[in-house]
C-alpha cells in the first residue's frame, strides 16, 4: 500500500467510531471496552485517523495532554491488513511532529509488544521506574487478569 494513497488526519468527524469500537474492544489492552467509553475517550483527546482512498480508515492513535508539560500516547492501532508497512511508526511520527505537541516535557506511553516501533521514534524505558504507579480499576484489573 503506497503511503500517497494514505491520509493522516485529526478531524473528530470523519473517525469510523464503530471500527475504532471494534479494534479497541479487540485489543489486549482494553477487551471488551464499551462503545461509550470509546466515545468518552475520542472526546476527551487529540485523535488521528489513518485513511486509505479505497479503504476507509486503516488506522487511529490518540493523545492525552495538558498542551504543556505531559502527554500519554495511547491506542495506536493500525489495521491487520496493512500492518507491517511503517503506519504505526508515522502515526506516531505526526504526533511527535506536530506543533501543538512542541516543548511536551514527557511523553509516556505503555506497550507490550511494539517496543522497536517506539525505539525507533526515541521512547525509551522509565528512567526513574520506581516513581511510576498507577491505581487500577478493580472491575478492569480482573478482567486483564482473565483475558491473559
Amino acid at each position: 500500500m503506497c503511503d500517497d494513497a494514505i491520509e493522516l488526519n485529526d478531524d473528530h468527524a470523519r473517525l469510523d467510531v464503530a471500527r475504532v469500537h471494534g479494534w479497541l474492544a479487540s485489543s489486549y489492552w482494553s477487551p471488551g471496552i464499551e462503545r461509550g467509553v470509546v466515545e468518552r475517550a475520542i472526546a476527551g483527546s487529540h485523535c488521528l485517523g489513518a485513511y486509505h482512498r479505497d479503504h476507509g480508515q486503516i488506522g487511529f492513535a490518540r493523545m492525552i495532554t495538558d498542551h504543556a508539560t505531559f502527554a500519554w500516547l495511547a491506542d495506536v492501532w493500525v489495521d491487520a491488513a496493512v500492518r507491517g508497512q511503517g503506519l504505526g511508526r508515522r502515526m506516531v511520527r505526526w504526533f511527535l511532529d506536530h506543533p501543538d505537541f512542541a516543548g511536551i516535557r514527557r511523553i509516556g506511553l505503555t506497550t507490550a509488544d511494539a517496543h522497536g516501533v517506539y525505539a525507533a521514534l526515541g521512547f525509551t524505558p522509565l528512567l526513574r521506574p520506581e516513581r511510576y504507579m498507577e491505581r487500577l480499576d478493580p472491575a478492569f484489573l480482573a478482567m486483564l487478569k482473565a483475558a491473559s
